[in-house]
């Protein structure tokens, strides 16, 4: 009676091995470090002469580093302590001015355990020190942009169905829509007729005004909560991608509400580094290059040398119309390209206007806004500026429509093209509202009285378990440390992040771990009491404890499940910790102590426990 097959012994060991091996990246800590990348969508290298001249740069002003590790996205210093990370950072950003220059906090697990896939856990804002930012859309922006994208593709469906009009333009006087203006009322009708088949969520108004005859468009409220919609998810996607691409790690970007987001950057203590990689907010559009006899009607705008090319103002396709990108090679002419994929909107626009216009050229151009707070007699200020670049122009050589390929860059050139188009255009511009810094001397100290708080909860577990179930105490609190371990291992694997409502979770565990145990042998207990067999009431005690310890478990679970699908930031870490706390407790006080008790009881003649 009370033993385990060897197989069961062997998985055992087996997953406290693992677990433990995957916890183990947790104990090395963190260097201060700094980072730097390339500019967004400019052509910068991350190269062996960069790293010499950050080299240098830092020698002469005395600045001794720990090591330096290079990649092709990003240059990493690591430093000894956070003065030292604090001046270096001073010099590579005077010396690096081109680049981004961000303070970091860099991981020392060992290269072996990289190689395994094993990193530590990450780290939430109170924990690791960091940034945060509540970021505003501008909803008006994009519900005007979608207005100024109807108004185009207007224009095209009646030249197409050969409907003359006086004008199509946006309602600046009330609440905004489009006007469309026709002498009279037999065209009035058409286009009436022409836009209920082609857009079914607009809503259409007609308007008699002297000898004009018109229609007033508007967004029905059904599309407006869906452009919004649509608005908010491209613009959180969009900087997702953005941060991802600069080597940013672990951010948080999440949505608040219908019109706000939330942006966390653990680790990242330079705040306006952060403004800069996140307030300069971008967006791409595709136009024709104007012929000698279309300048009246277009529009200038500067190449990246400084020299001016006239382009139409109709705009061919925006960055939001683009679905993913990539730098290739043309096979026609063996040089770097960049390939391009819209979304079925954008191609059927593209192949139309492609098609027209095979053998002009056609250009890229990059908007970036930036948006800039600073101190004006005590209070703060936001500036906004925009800033426009025609970043590359290629003749038409044949109509297409979903896939094209940009071409006349360098390889340098069509790499960082192909960056900017992944990471997206934002549907609109948005603004900083609020911001907070947690330093890492203060996410340090959450940390210590975190660690803290579960060591001194755990040494009273453990010494309350001891004092009341001797032997068989022990054997528990063998079970509540590897608990704690498979727990962090698991939360290692899964990167997920790691705050303070998880620590509490963690908590939680230890106790919801050892009460388990306490159920199965005050059950043993009880089963001695009556007078049964020493193995016998180990067997009784483990069997009918289990139905128990499994209904209790399964309800906080369902309880833990719920707050992790309604709950947000940190109670969502609070969840995860939670669940994951009930799964490992549920194997290692049942199967990992019992596993234990039967190594030490099983097939043996006993005349009494020490329970």
């Amino acid at each position: 009676m009370n033993h385990y097959p060897l197989w069961k012994y062997l998985l055992i060991a087996a997953v406290i091995f693992i677990c433990g091996l995957y916890a183990l990246p947790n104990i090395f800590g963190e260097d201060p470090a700094v980072q730097i990348s390339p500019a967004y969508a400019r052509d910068m290298k991350i190269d062996q002469a960069l790293q010499e001249t950050a080299e240098a740069e830092l020698k002469n002003a005395n600045i001794s580093f720990i090591r330096v590790d290079r990649t092709p996205r990003q240059l990493l210093f690591r430093f000894k302590d956070t003065n030292t990370q604090l001046k270096a950072s001073t010099v590579l950003k005077e010396a690096l001015p081109k680049y981004v220059v961000a303070q970091n906090l860099a991981s020392t697990t060992p290269d072996w355990l990289r190689a395994l896939g094993a990193q530590a856990m990450y780290l939430g804002l109170d924990l690791r020190g960091g940034v945060h930012f509540l970021m505003q859309v501008d909803m008006e922006t994009a519900i005007r942009q979608d207005e100024e994208t109807y108004i185009g593709e207007m224009r095209t469906l009646f030249r197409e169905n050969k409907l003359r009009y006086k004008g199509i333009s946006r309602d600046v006087s009330g609440d905004g829509g489009i006007l469309v203006s026709v002498a009279d009322i037999e065209k009035r009708d058409q286009a009436k007729k022409l836009i209920e088949i082609e857009y079914d969520d607009l809503v259409i108004t007609e308007i008699n005004e002297g000898d004009e005859y018109r229609l007033h468009l508007a967004f029905t409220e059904k599309a407006l909560i869906e452009n919004r919609q649509k608005a908010l998810e491209q613009n959180i996607t969009t900087l997702r991608n953005r941060v991802n691409e600069l080597g940013v790690s672990e951010p948080v970007i999440q949505r608040q509400g219908d019109e706000r987001i939330v942006v966390q950057l653990p680790g990242v203590q330079d705040t306006a580094r952060a403004k800069e990689i996140l307030g300069a907010t971008a967006t791409l559009e595709f136009r024709l290059v104007a012929d000698d006899d279309e300048k009246l009607g277009a529009r200038s705008y500067k190449r990246r040398d400084g020299s001016p090319v006239m382009l139409k103002r109709r705009v061919i396709a925006t960055g939001d119309q683009i679905v993913d990108a990539a730098a290739t090679i043309d096979q026609r002419s063996g040089r770097p390209a960049t390939v391009v994929r819209l979304d079925n909107k954008g191609a059927k626009r593209m192949l139309m206007i492609t098609r027209k216009n095979v053998g002009k050229p056609m250009a890229v151009v990059f908007m970036e806004y930036h948006i800039k707070t600073k101190e004006v007699d005590g209070k703060p200020v936001t500036t906004r500026s925009k800033s426009e670049e025609v970043i590359n122009v290629a003749t038409i050589q044949e109509e297409f429509g979903k896939n094209f390929q940009v071409t006349g860059l360098t390889s340098s050139e069509a790499n960082n093209l192909a960056l900017l188009l992944r990471a997206g255009a934002l549907k609109a511009p948005m603004e900083i509202i609020e911001e907070r810094t947690i330093g890492p001397s203060l996410g340090q100290e959450n940390i210590n009285l975190g660690v803290l708080s579960i060591m001194l909860g755990f040494l009273a577990v453990m010494l309350f378990m001891w004092m009341r179930y001797k032997t068989f105490g022990m054997v528990a609190n063998l079970a509540l440390l590897m608990n704690v371990v498979i727990l962090v291992a698991l939360l290692s694997l899964l990167q997920a992040t790691l705050t303070l409502p998880g620590m509490a979770g963690i908590v939680l565990t230890l106790g919801m771990a050892v009460d388990a145990n306490v159920l199965i042998f005050e059950k043993i207990r009880e089963e001695i009491a009556n007078g049964n067999s020493p193995q016998n009431s180990i067997h009784v005690g483990y069997e009918k404890a289990f139905v128990t310890i499994f209904d209790a478990n399964i309800t906080t679970l369902i309880a833990a499940l719920m707050l992790f699908g309604f709950g947000t930031g940190p109670i969502k870490g609070f969840a995860i910790t939670l669940s994951l706390g009930i799964i490992t407790s549920m194997f290692t006080a049942i199967m990992l102590s019992r596993g234990v008790i039967n190594f030490l009881y099983g097939g043996k003649k006993l005349d009494k426990l020490s329970v």
